[in-house]
């Protein structure tokens, strides 16, 4: 929805409250008073005169001022009657706490939009939702407990979830909450809308979104692109992706484009960092409060016993955190603190030689802080102090954060277990910058992210495409409908060849005859497939049969075909592949044109290696895809293989992705595989055979050739080509 800009930053940064309600309203009169609200408050209840201690005004109307935001703690009935009165008012928005709305059924439905009408154009945040605190200029309307503290700087986190958005105030992990709000039903205001509000308040250090429900993904763009320009890092916890819409199963790489997967895709391409749990979401926060975005996922470790050593170098490389040797300069600096009987390296086990001496202990940890990864941590765990006195680890807490003024570095402290660090040790950590970070594996996941934040904001945007192709008109329509009744795999492979993608050279035929004639024209060994009818897998209906070596297993092979096939696509083999790929596109209703990469042929569903992209997409990004794959070490010779022409892949995707987002039509498309043919050599040669690479043998010298394809377009059934038997290409 169009939102009032003015009228939202009134409400998230409200100097004046009304609370319209009896009970629930009076707690969270309560709560704004606890934190400090300086504002005036108002209470609206006709049959009350004092509520919490503040007199009652019987209806909106008879306010004395015109509130910024205000909280209608009232049964859902009653709730649009007073949110209209609040938008004649000119308040500038309004929590509805009241549940009983689209959550429950149809009535509830009505009475939600009924609601959305009477707010008009003031913003509405809920309803079904406890509401908003504002811990920075103190404003809680809030009708229930929190643990949060006022604070002058902070990362505001925004959920749906009344009770997750409770639970992160109650963390006692030190994060500084500057603003947390509870969307419930999101019936006006939405997740994108409310962090868009706050992107102005230069304390708000980075944002979190909670999200069960996706939304418009174009909404989230639009605020990764403010987000950006404003330099506010955003991460995300994405749940119940598996009812974000149903997934058509005609090709292979369909089956691969879970929404789950498409979140991933989507985030990655906007900046977003994705927490894959709760812990990780708030340690991120932390993170990226403190240091904002790391510029790479390097980390340079201390502690002082190897068990807590190999645990850091063990979920480092989990989560794909280099840790680099030390530089000599820096481990000289060691040697000389520590002695010969430390082993010096990455990640440094420090011993206990210098436990408990704090001088030491700070010349040891001023060192390790030149080594020049993105983030330095300390690991080190305090004793709880009811069994034990945690002085001493206190210590080394003391002699990190002074090596730190010493020599400033991104720094943090990383706990083994997420209860290791108390509250007060890490909001003292946070207040020297360094980062409080609370269990190893949440640690190295934030270190991830905030790496993937930093990456995505050094590639150029690239706006994304709409789900829905806009409207045809009816000339346009007409060509259409023309086209479509061009999905047979000859057909799709024409237009793609004059698209400039590789194929093999081939003919169709209607008879085993002209079939043997065919074969011996292109050269073998050839394949032989059934064109018509149109069929999505036409191997599990046995419609292919490849290998062909000879005129009478051509004969042989298409005379068996004749039972489920009247013509038939004659093709030369690739012989020479050294690689397989599929490619896929298809138009999803959330997410728009999605392109997918994978190990092909055979094994695609065995090995289900793949990444997802979403449209456009640069040669760059396909690259990237593919070096991304576990197959990506074939691809580049591994043991002693011969090099896939992995640039001619990448040509040949753009092309093929350029093709179809031209034509406007596509819905589906999938190459299975695409055969990546050796690498030239690094002299200028060819490690491809000439003798097969001439187009006298019947097939091109291209480095990447798509072998097979299947082509749906929106709205059509599949029906064979009419045009005539074509001769060779």
């Amino acid at each position: 929805m169009m939102v009032d800009r003015t009228r939202l930053e009134r409400c998230l940064k409200p100097r004046s409250i009304a609370v319209i309600g009896g009970a629930t309203a009076a707690k969270a009169i309560e709560q704004s008073l606890q934190i400090g609200f300086d504002g005036p408050i108002w209470p609206v209840n006709p049959g009350r005169q004092i509520l919490s201690g503040l007199p009652c005004y019987p209806s909106v109307a008879e306010l004395p001022g015109t509130p910024d935001a205000a909280l209608v703690a009232v049964p859902a009935s009653a709730a649009p009657g007073i949110v209209a009165e609040l938008a004649e008012a000119g308040v500038g928005g309004a929590i509805c706490h009241a549940s009983g709305f689209a959550e429950d059924d149809e009535a509830g439905a009505q009475l939600q939009a009924d609601l959305v009408a009477a707010a008009g154009g003031m913003p509405l945040i809920g309803p079904n939702c406890i509401g908003i605190i504002d811990y920075l200029d103190g404003a809680a309307l809030w009708p229930d407990e929190h643990g949060g503290r006022r604070v002058e700087t902070g990362v505001a986190v925004i959920t749906q979830s009344g009770n997750i958005a409770q639970n992160i105030s109650m963390q006692r992990r030190g994060l500084p909450l500057a603003f947390l709000a509870t969307l419930g039903n999101s019936a006006a205001l939405s997740a994108p809308d409310l962090a868009a509000g706050l992107l102005a308040d230069d304390r708000i250090s980075a944002i979190g979104l909670h999200l069960e429900a996706l939304g418009d993904i174009h909404e989230l763009e639009a605020l990764a692109m403010q987000a950006r320009e404003r330099n506010v890092p955003i991460i995300a916890l994405k749940s119940g992706t598996s009812a974000l819409g149903e997934q058509a199963n005609l090709s292979h790489t369909n089956s691969f484009g879970s929404p789950d997967v498409l979140v991933d895709a989507l985030f990655a391409r906007l900046g977003i960092g994705r927490a894959p749990d709760l812990p990780s979401f708030i340690e991120t926060l932390m993170l990226l409060h403190v240091h904002g975005p790391l510029n790479a996922p390097t980390l340079t470790s201390a502690s002082c016993s190897g068990g807590e050593a190999a645990l850091l170098a063990d979920a480092a490389e989990a989560a794909g955190v280099s840790m680099p040797e030390l530089p000599e300069t820096t481990a000289r600096g060691l040697r000389e603190t520590l002695g010969p009987r430390v082993h010096v390296r990455n990640p440094l086990d420090y011993q206990t030689f210098i436990w408990g001496d704090e001088e030491a202990q700070q010349r040891c940890f001023a060192h390790l802080l030149t080594a020049g990864s993105d983030l330095h941590a300390l690991a080190v765990d305090v004793p709880r102090p009811d069994r034990a006195d945690p002085q001493i680890w206190r210590g080394t807490l003391r002699a990190f954060i002074a090596a730190h003024a010493q020599r400033p570095a991104p720094a943090a402290v990383i706990t083994s277990l997420p209860e290791g660090l108390p509250d007060e040790e890490a909001v003292e950590l946070i207040d020297h910058r360094i980062a409080p970070l609370h269990g190893v594996r949440e640690a190295m996941s934030a270190v991830r992210i905030a790496t993937g934040i930093s990456a995505a904001r050094a590639r150029p945007v690239l706006p994304l495409l709409p789900a829905q192709p806009s409207d045809a008109s009816t000339a346009e329509a007409a060509r259409q409908s023309a086209r479509h009744a061009q999905t047979d795999e000859d057909s799709a492979k024409r237009m793609l060849a004059e698209a400039g993608v590789p194929v093999p050279v081939g003919r169709v035929v209607d008879s085993a005859r002209d079939a043997a004639d065919a074969a011996g024209a292109l050269g073998f060994p050839v394949a032989a497939k059934v064109v018509q009818p149109v069929m999505a897998h036409k191997s599990d209906h046995g419609g292919v049969r490849v290998g062909l070596m000879n005129e009478d297993e051509v004969i042989k092979a298409v005379t068996a075909m004749e039972g489920i096939g009247t013509r038939f696509l004659i093709e030369h083999m690739v012989a020479d592949g050294v690689a397989e790929l599929v490619v896929g596109l298809r138009t999803d209703p959330i997410f728009g044109p999605v392109l997918t990469l994978g190990v092909g042929g055979t094994l695609v569903e065995v090995v289900r290696d793949f990444v997802s992209l979403l449209l456009p997409v640069r040669a760059e990004e396909i690259h990237a895809a593919l070096r991304s794959l576990r197959l990506w070490p074939v691809l580049d010779g591994a043991r002693g293989r011969p090099r896939a022409d992995v640039d001619a892949a990448v040509r040949a995707i753009t092309a093929i992705v350029d093709w179809a987002l031209a034509d406007g039509t596509v819905s589906e498309l999938e190459i299975n595989p695409l055969i990546l043919r050796a690498a030239p050599a690094a002299d200028g040669g060819d490690e491809r055979a000439e003798a097969v690479g001439a187009v006298a043998s019947g097939t091109t010298g291209d480095g990447a050739v798509a072998v097979d394809v299947l082509l749906r377009y929106a709205g059509a059934a599949q029906r064979p080509t009419d045009e005539p038997v074509r001769e060779l290409r």
